[in-house]
């Protein structure tokens, strides 16, 4: 970035109302046209795409149009996962204020989605999904003009926190199945020229979930063996195609027990890809910008903060942007920040809580925001 900040976000975006009534039957098994589905996803991801370019957006995405949730999808592609009845962990600064959870159970803003469970071996043997996705998105791409794009996919932490495993001897050994399959779908983004993002909420928001009964210390360790799992799954991937983006749960919440920013800043920085998104704007996460300065940082890194909340329907003013960028550009120079969001709007179909409508805001206030600050810059 030598003339300006770009844009970008995180990811996934509303998808239209048409395609989540057969993308959710499709996933129940119920019976759906597969070419109605097809043309629906397509048309999807060239308004997606269309939008994205006309706000401004530097790097785009397919809004994850296609995917039921953004690591539930692989068992479409992947053999070894069943549906079943598996118990769920609760984050627990909704275990700590039983009050609040309940009613957000009671108003039905939590996610609900089919809960796959791995019984038997992990292969990646449907390519067919991935290669229709990466066509999509070059079309989409190429009609726009668009100089740009990446592509989203889960890392093996992650699909192991959603995914309960009754299969394989140990997590270790779980966590090395999971990643040889992903391997597939990580080189396959690279290859057809896009970027690569790693959704990787394990080394946040993981910490409060699914380990929520070690100790900081216990989590660092296994969150050491998630970033060796990774880097291992990324070793053909050149470190400058690849993204990650770190999260503590992209729900309105106390997230009173998310681990601090300090205490996994440099082992965040170890992983492979170069280019780092993570939370900036959220109320528990807008003065992580001090834990980033306070860590070690590789002269390479690019980071990327959310300086657009997606649990809010505030739309930022663009000079609040402008401020949260320059934040940032303090810590690593301005040549090395991008602007984009705390996570994505869409990171389950039908579920997030922004209406799709002030989704366009929020993105039209990030690109003025980032204008505001190249100004400052340039």
């Amino acid at each position: 970035m030598t003339e300006r900040i770009r844009t970008t976000h995180v990811g996934s975006l509303p998808r239209p109302a048409d395609l989540l009534a057969l993308i959710n039957a499709h996933d129940r098994g119920e019976a759906v046209d597969e070419g109605e589905l097809a043309g629906v996803v397509e048309r999807a991801v060239h308004d997606t795409v269309r939008m994205q370019a006309e706000l401004g957006i530097d790097v785009v995405s397919d809004g994850e149009q296609s995917k039921i949730g953004y690591a539930t999808y692989l068992r479409h592609r992947m053999s070894g996962f069943e549906i079943g009845d598996a118990p769920r962990a609760t984050p627990a600064d909704l275990d700590a204020y039983p009050e609040y959870r309940d009613r957000l159970h009671r108003s039905g803003d939590t996610v609900s989605y089919l809960r796959p469970i791995c019984r038997s071996a992990i292969e990646y043997t449907n390519r067919a999904p991935l290669e229709t996705d990466l066509a999509t998105l070059r079309a989409a791409v190429d009609a726009n003009g668009v100089q740009g794009a990446f592509m989203n996919a889960p890392s093996p932490g992650i699909v192991a926190l959603f995914q309960p495993n009754e299969f394989y001897r140990d997590e270790d050994a779980y966590l090395d199945a999971i990643a040889a399959a992903l391997k597939t779908e990580y080189d396959a983004i690279v290859a057809a020229g896009f970027f690569l993002q790693i959704d990787a909420p394990d080394l946040g928001m993981g910490r409060h979930n699914k380990y929520k009964e070690l100790s900081d210390a216990e989590f660092l360790a296994r969150a050491e063996v998630l970033v060796e799992v990774l880097n291992y799954a990324l070793r053909d991937v050149p470190a400058d195609r690849a993204r990650i983006h770190l999260c503590w749960g992209n729900y309105e919440g106390p997230h009173t027990f998310d681990i601090a920013v300090e205490k996994i800043a440099d082992l965040v920085l170890r992983a492979k890809p170069a280019t780092v998104l993570c939370e900036a704007a959220n109320p528990r996460h807008g003065h992580d910008w001090a834990g980033w300065a306070a860590a070690k940082i590789p002269d390479d890194t690019v980071f990327c903060p959310g300086v657009i909340d997606t649990t809010t329907n505030f739309v930022e003013a663009p000079g609040l942007v402008a401020e949260r960028i320059l934040r940032y550009t303090d810590i690593v120079g301005r040549e090395r920040v991008m602007a984009g969001t705390d996570c994505g709007f869409g990171t389950f179909a039908g579920w997030g809580g922004v209406v799709p409508e002030l989704v366009r805001e929020k993105l039209r206030s990030l690109v003025e925001g980032a204008a505001i600050a190249s100004e400052k810059l340039w």
